[in-house]
């Protein structure tokens, strides 16, 4: 099977022959001769660097997959507990939905609940093969299910259904459901302005994609370097807004004269703020450097477009090919706007205005970065008005980019308007080559028919996501299937009702092969073609086919030119390996019989086929350092996919230490003892170990700062040094801070805190971090 990153990047089709379809006897030639090909670039059965080089990838990319898949479902449920959290600490939720959160941080039993039976499992394996070789199906459910149902289906599309996300069959089915979906979204449209734009189920289906490992890889490759440079400027103070400049402006002027002038009063007008001459020329150079700064994030997005994946910009091509038919008046800018809505505010405004989500960078940026990419983001892709206060500016620019931008909220940000202009004929020039991709249709067809052919076609899929595909189709058969002969109301009729949903702690991955109940399955596939391929070409592919993987085993032969390729047949059919004997023997025959039917000649060596052996072979010495490259590049995106896991697994970790304090607290409210720390083994409690008081712990300005903990302090940068603060937490979920001066005995202050006042008054997460850890530490 051919792997996802030979997928095309250029205006051709994957197998790099125009996208012209092929005929007759050229279509079955070139099918096999592909097929050949393929087998050739993933042979198993050879062991040279280049074979194992690809065996490591393969394992790669299903590590990064399997990864992607998990932290999709962390990131559902952290986004689930970020809103009940919030009911929680308001003492508004029952103690049924304190059961239900409680339901989100347990863990998989292995040794909890069961599988369906034999015949059910065999039932399922006929109905997700339909489901994965049909698109049409998940296409047509996509659009029926409601808001609140689609991102359980799509964990399942996309990280299950369609879950190996660098392989070529299942990329082009998905993105062929992606086409079908898109098509409905516009035949069904009433105005141009509507497109793609509402949160619906089409829009999560876009944003899910996404968030798959192949465009994960493209961010880091991509962003990252270009804003971790940015945040190292920590204190590059590029705002704009003349109200702020003005107000940090005031503030300094205070705080180093110790009152301020009565010509500087304080709370003025937005456009007081921006016609006093000090604010005109503090902002002045943070402008030049600003669409500096934008141009510099521009140039890398636009120079970076040959490593956009290719199913990011074949969705691309289908918005502007749908869009031109379905509004033939819609000017060329217009068109760019939707591409650009998707590309930019489905993928790349995400990342630049929460990089520390996509693990792009370490920590949490400061104050002045976070702003300074907001703004950016915002002039080069101006789809949707991020109210996140990380990255703002960078992103405002870049959004600004890709349609009419609007100043009705932030006037000031018009004095940028010269950086939209000069730039949108570029932005919209990129757009238009993103579309410029070939169409996979022959390449997928073939791959259907291999799949035939596959003994190990499987995923592995929950049981509640079996369960819930199951009960989706039951719940919209008529309209996916009305008529009760065809093959998916067939199929669900059999399966009768779906089962339940089972406890979280129950909800087990089974391996579900699949294999379809209608079309048999190819035993061999060369012998399968025979009938549409004359004998003489398969026999000449296949002896083709055999000396390059001899050549490939013998690397003693390899650097030998030209090759004479009796002599390798004779070596390996007399070395002490069973396997290349067999092949030396085998195609010292074949070659006999090409010479019989006077298609290659042993006078010239074999020319046509030495030719032929010797390209296959420079192919295949190219792809090698491909495959290392991109093992590279992979490597540091898997790490990058672990270390988003642990943050988001630490988030929940946080989340369960919340939940057993308020659990704590709501007991001694009513004379219980049970909570944190009380263990329940057997039905018998055990008792908690005496409170112990944790601290203090000493913690410098310089050390939170560095941490992210102090985002911006007043304290002038001398007396930053002889400042600490003394961190105690005397009973779980309290704690005392205590800022201290070096040579004062006493503190300059001290702060009693408990964990409800901190969350409920949304304080900074990070210095929640070191109180939870504290808290966590007592019970470890």
């Amino acid at each position: 099977m051919s792997s996802y990153s030979d997928l095309p990047t250029s205006p051709q089709s994957p197998s790099g022959m125009s996208t012209r379809r092929l005929t007759n006897r050229n279509t079955n030639r070139y099918s096999v001769t592909a097929l050949f090909s393929m087998a050739a670039e993933q042979d198993v059965e050879v062991e040279d660097e280049l074979g194992r080089a690809q065996k490591r990838l393969r394992d790669l990319k299903s590590k990064i997959s399997a990864q992607s898949k998990r932290n999709f479902v962390l990131e559902r449920d952290v986004r689930f507990l970020d809103s009940r959290i919030g009911l929680l600490i308001q003492n508004r939720m029952a103690l049924d939905e304190q059961n239900e959160v409680e339901k989100h941080l347990e863990d998989v039993d292995a040794t909890e609940g069961h599988f369906p039976d034999d015949r059910k499992m065999q039932q399922y394996s006929n109905l997700f093969f339909l489901l994965q070789s049909e698109p049409r199906h998940i296409a047509s459910l996509c659009r029926l299910v409601s808001l609140s149902e689609i991102d359980t289906l799509l964990q399942t599309v996309m990280f299950t259904l369609y879950g190996n996300q660098y392989e070529s069959r299942e990329e082009h089915l998905l993105l062929t459901m992606f086409q079908s979906v898109l098509s409905s979204q516009f035949e069904t449209a009433t105005e141009f302005g509507s497109l793609l734009r509402a949160n619906t189920p089409v829009s999560r289906m876009m944003t899910t994609y996404t968030r798959r490992g192949p465009g994960q890889s493209y961010l880091k490759s991509v962003l990252a370097e270009r804003i971790n440079s940015l945040i190292e400027h920590k204190d590059l103070n590029l705002e704009i807004n003349p109200v702020k400049v003005y107000e940090q402006m005031i503030i300094q002027i205070e705080e180093e004269t110790g009152s301020l002038p009565p010509n500087l009063p304080r709370g003025v007008p937005p456009e007081v703020a921006a016609a006093n001459p000090d604010v005109q020329a503090i902002i002045a150079p943070r402008l030049t450097m600003l669409m500096e700064i934008a141009n510099s994030f521009l140039l890398t997005i636009i120079d970076s477009m040959e490593s956009v994946p290719y199913g990011i910009r074949w969705i691309c091509k289908q918005i502007r090919s749908l869009t031109r038919r379905k509004y033939p008046e819609a000017t060329d800018y217009a068109i760019c706007s939707l591409i650009g809505g998707f590309f930019f505010l489905r993928f790349i405004n995400p990342a630049i205005v929460t990089p520390q989500a996509y693990m792009l960078v370490d920590g949490v940026p400061a104050k002045f970065p976070r702003r300074t990419l907001t703004l950016v983001r915002d002039h080069t892709c101006y789809y949707s008005c991020f109210h996140s206060d990380a990255f703002i500016q960078i992103a405002k620019m870049l959004q600004n980019l890709a349609n009419k931008p609007s100043y009705a909220k932030e006037a000031y940000m018009i004095t940028l308007n010269p950086f939209v202009e000069n730039n949108k004929a570029r932005i919209n020039q990129f757009l238009n080559n993103l579309c410029e991709v070939g169409d996979f249709y022959d390449t997928l067809e073939m791959d259907q028919y291999m799949a035939l052919s596959k003994k190990d076609l499987v995923i592995h899929i929950t049981l509640n996501e079996l369960y819930n595909t199951h009960s989706l189709i039951l719940q919209h058969v008529e309209t996916l299937s009305p008529n009760d002969k065809q093959h998916l109301r067939i199929l669900t009729d059999e399966l009768g009702a779906a089962p339940p949903q089972v406890p979280r702690k129950e909800n087990r991955t089974v391996e579900l092969q699949l294999y379809s109940r209608w079309e048999t399955p190819i035993q061999d596939i060369q012998s399968a073609l025979m009938d549409s391929v004359s004998s003489s070409d398969m026999l000449y592919m296949e002896t083709k086919s055999i000396f390059v993987q001899l050549i490939r085993s013998l690397p003693q032969v390899a650097d030998k030119r030209p090759y004479n390729l009796q002599a390798i047949a004779e070596r390996a059919a007399t070395t002490k390996d069973a396997t290349l004997v067999r092949k030396g023997i085998k195609v010292k025959e074949m070659l006999r019989e090409l010479e019989e039917q006077k298609i290659i000649d042993r006078s010239d060596g074999y020319q046509l086929m030495q030719d032929e052996v010797a390209a296959e072979l420079v192919h295949l010495g190219n792809l090698r350092e491909k495959v290392i490259a991109e093992t590279k590049s992979l490597d540091a995106v898997y790490k990058t996919i672990c270390d988003h896991n642990n943050y988001l697994r630490g988030q929940l970790e946080q989340y369960k230490a919340y939940l057993q304090n308020v659990r704590l607290t709501a007991s001694k409210d009513k004379g219980a003892t049970t909570g944190v720390g009380v263990v329940t083994v057997g039905g018998k409690e055990k008792k908690p170990m005496k409170p112990v008081v944790l601290g203090p712990y000493r913690f410098t300005h310089a050390q939170l700062e560095k941490e992210g903990i102090i985002v911006e302090s007043n304290v002038p940068d001398n007396r930053r040094p002889n400042i600490y603060f003394n961190i105690t937490s005397p009973t779980p979920g309290t704690f005392i801070i205590a800022l201290h001066y070096k040579g004062r005995e006493k503190a300059i202050l001290e702060m009693d805190l408990n964990i409800d006042d901190l969350l409920e008054k949304v304080c900074h997460l990070y210095l929640l971090r070191y109180l939870w850890c504290s808290t966590l530490l007592r019970y470890q």
